[in-house]
C-alpha cells in the first residue's frame, strides 16, 4: 500500500534531529531493518544540514522541504531548498569537498547518500536550490521470501 507524507520546517540547525526522527517513525511503519533505518536516518540527517549550512548559509528565514513515500518494499525521499544553489554539481559530489572548509564538517554528505541509498538524483540551480531525490529498497520481504 502506498503512503506519504510532506513536512516543512525551518531551516535551523536544531531541526536536524527533528526531521531525522519524522522519517524514522513513518518508515518504521514498514519494519525497515535497523541496519536500513540507520541508513536513511543518516541521508536525512546529511541532506538536511546541506540545505541548512550550504542552502541558506544558515539564513534562518529558509525552509527545509521533505516528501517521503512508502510502496511495498521502497521508500522514495525527495529533500528540497529554495536556498543558493550548487555551481558545480560534480565538484561537490567529490569526497571530501566542502564550500565550508572553516567547518568541521567533513564533506562526505553526498558519497554517503550514495552508498546508502540504491538511487541518488541531484538537482541544482544556483540561486534557485538544490533537491535531492532518494530511493531505498527494502530488504525485508527479500529475507523472508528466501
Amino acid at each position: 500500500m502506498r503512503n506519504e507524507m510532506k513536512l516543512q520546517f525551518s531551516a535551523l540547525s536544531q531541526n536536524e534531529s527533528f526531521a531525522r526522527v519524522t522519517v524514522a517513525s513513518f518508515i518504521a511503519q514498514i519494519d525497515p531493518t535497523i541496519d536500513e533505518l540507520t541508513e536513511i536516518k543518516t541521508v536525512v540527517s546529511e541532506a538536511v544540514t546541506n540545505a541548512i549550512i550550504h542552502g541558506y548559509d544558515g539564513r534562518p528565514d529558509g525552509v527545509v522541504y521533505i516528501h517521503a513515500v512508502l510502496d511495498e518494499d521502497m521508500i522514495k525521499l525527495t529533500i528540497r531548498d529554495n536556498g543558493i544553489g550548487i555551481p558545480d554539481l560534480d565538484e561537490a559530489r567529490q569526497p571530501l569537498f566542502t564550500s565550508k572548509p572553516e567547518l568541521e564538517r567533513s564533506g562526505m554528505g553526498f558519497t554517503i547518500m550514495e552508498n546508502f541509498m540504491d538511487e541518488v538524483e541531484i538537482v541544482s540551480e544556483p540561486s534557485y536550490g538544490t533537491t535531492i531525490h532518494l530511493t531505498k529498497y527494502l530488504t525485508k520481504n527479500k529475507a523472508l521470501c528466501n
